[in-house]
């Protein structure tokens, strides 16, 4: 699933593509969102919450996407091959310039721009760790409240909106915190301490090169992440996996780094 910096990457190209143009074409898939309404309306803006993309029209509709594991969007001159076939396709957006295509999302729905802040879902997101007005006490409120394990409530949109698996085992690695300690155990300062780094990663990694998670480290290297049975960067030890969470996500750590305080056994089983 495509992290906070890679939907705010896919946002500023799709507004540099299409803000201020006139739609032109538009279609969703069959029984699907009725973008055929957004013809003749110019894209007023085009944003994120969390991992979801808005699309905004000067009609007072909005276009929200979420691209859950397997969706992504494209944009094309016009008139050039798409890399994708088209009946992948969920929603396209035609300018006299350029195509915007959605391909694979399960979540497209065109939604009245007012109604947004009563949305089931967007409404209840946490503080986005991208947006400037970022509210770091009420991230903090939500994530010391919660009695999930940490390495599951970073997932938690509802708690913070923006990380997502690569993150939370790369930011769980980089504090040495034991990712099956309960959120709410954990002293304020902890959790600042991953709020922080959280925010400083996604804003650094939204250039489009390479993600780098590792401080100092070429591009690409990981603490944790896929390093499941490999020696840990900073102590040597066998780095561990397992599955955690609703959904179920693969989590790595260090059992050596990210030790539990009372130095007992985790209970999650290893895989490699």
């Amino acid at each position: 699933m495509p992290e906070g910096d890679t939907i705010y990457r896919t946002a500023d190209v799709m507004r540099r593509t299409l803000r201020h143009d006139r739609i032109t074409a538009a279609r969703g898939r069959p029984g699907g969102a009725q973008l055929e309404r957004v013809v003749g309306a110019r894209v007023a803006g085009v944003g994120t919450r969390g991992k979801h993309l808005l699309v905004d029209f000067d009609h007072g509709l909005t276009l929200h996407t979420h691209l859950h594991m397997n969706g992504s969007w494209h944009r094309y001159r016009t008139g050039e091959r798409w890399r994708r076939p088209a009946d992948d396709a969920v929603a396209v957006l035609e300018t006299a310039s350029a195509v915007a295509v959605c391909f694979e999302a399960p979540t497209v729905e065109l939604i009245d721009t007012r109604a947004l802040p009563l949305h089931p879902v967007l409404s209840r997101l946490g503080p986005d760790l991208l947006d400037d007005g970022f509210d770091m006490a009420d991230a903090l409120a939500r994530l010391g409240s919660s009695r999930k394990p940490i390495g599951e409530a970073l997932l938690d949109q509802r708690l913070v909106a923006g990380i997502g698996n690569v993150y939370r085992s790369e930011l769980l690695a980089l504090a040495r915190v034991d990712p099956f300690a309960a959120a709410c155990d954990l002293p304020a300062a902890t959790l600042r301490e991953l709020l922080d780094a959280a925010r400083t990663q996604l804003r650094y990694n939204i250039d489009g090169e390479m993600r780098a998670t590792v401080p100092g480290a070429p591009r690409g290297e990981r603490w944790v992440y896929r390093r499941a049975g490999r020696a840990c960067r900073r102590c040597g030890a066998r780095v561990r996996s397992a599955s955690a969470g609703q959904p179920v996500r693969r989590l790595y750590w260090c059992p050596a780094c990210q030790a539990p305080q009372d130095q007992g056994e985790t209970t999650a089983e290893s895989a490699h």
